[in-house]
């Protein structure tokens, strides 16, 4: 014998564009990526073969394009909260779901030293993460983040005073390059419902913009000793950045660049004070993770 333990379905890739005319004559742009898994009373289409439980899967995705239509796309928090009560609040079947929207970035171009009023460049591979869970009657749980941020200082990093047994190789360095592909997420404190979440629909945008001011200020500035020590200290100030933030994390992996010994050729040196050519390495490398949150485990509300 066998039961169904958990299920959940949905609608993947949903690409989204979006552009909003305003009266001065410029446009702004808005392309995202959605998902959305739907769970509740749902079992007997697995089990029963009975597809009377299923919201189809283009349903959902025309259901998307609809109330983008219908509702403003930014911020993400506010449009993946409008996705997922609708899926809660119109199939009486349907206790919870899962939205997740992933927000490409373009940037307004300049031209002729003025913003161009609709054109638009991509001018890095980060991407706006935000993960919304809608229960019924239980809330909206939401966490917000960036991803594929990738950042290098070519010195200002060190890293020495590690542990050192007979397994280790790695020689201690005052003086590293140090570049990483930030994942940074930050769970906020639950919101009670839709209508909650359009009360504090301003302080999305304002967290995402301090948190990207904080971490390139902080990796560029920091004398770093470690990742693990840096990420702590841009955990902390987006705590402080963000009142209604609960937990900050981070996964850094290191994008290691080696030096290159040319003492081979003529004596050349290329090494230590005088290293100028390095080779960049795809892999193995170090991943370096963390959360941080506040003592208590509250968010002040």
């Amino acid at each position: 014998m066998s039961q169904l333990n958990y299920a959940r379905y949905g609608k993947d890739n949903v690409r989204l564009y979006k552009v909003h005319k305003h009266d001065d004559g410029t446009q702004s742009v808005v392309e995202q990526t959605v998902c959305v898994l739907l769970e509740g009373d749902i079992e007997t289409s697995y089990t029963h073969a009975d597809n009377s439980v299923v919201v189809a899967t283009d349903t959902q995705k025309q259901t998307i394009y609809i109330l983008a239509k219908q509702n403003p796309v930014t911020p993400p928090e506010l449009f993946a909260s409008i996705v997922g009560s609708h899926f809660v609040q119109t199939y009486p079947h349907i206790h919870g779901a899962h939205v997740r929207i992933v927000t490409h970035k373009w940037t307004r171009m300049t031209v002729g030293g003025s913003p161009h009023p609709h054109s638009f460049q991509r001018d890095g591979a980060d991407i706006r993460t935000v993960d919304a869970y809608v229960r019924e009657k239980g809330g909206i749980s939401i966490t917000s983040g960036i991803d594929h941020l990738l950042v290098l200082k070519s010195t200002g990093s060190a890293f020495y005073g590690f542990h050192r047994d007979e397994y280790t190789r790695l020689p201690e360095v005052w003086d590293r390059i140090l570049s990483t592909e930030v994942k940074a997420t930050w769970d906020w404190a639950s919101f009670a419902g839709l209508d909650d979440v359009k009360a504090k629909a301003s302080r999305f945008n304002d967290a995402f913009d301090a948190a990207v001011k904080i971490i390139l200020e902080t990796f560029a500035t920091d004398d770093s000793a470690s990742v693990q020590n840096t990420m702590y200290k841009m955990s902390e100030q987006i705590l402080a950045a963000a009142p209604l933030v609960e937990t900050v994390s981070f996964s850094l992996p290191n994008k290691h660049y080696f030096e290159v010994d040319l003492s081979w050729f003529k004596g050349l040196k290329n090494t230590g004070k005088d290293a100028e050519v390095f080779a960049p390495q795809s892999d193995p490398n170090g991943l370096i993770q963390c959360t941080v949150g506040r003592k208590g485990g509250k968010a002040k509300l």
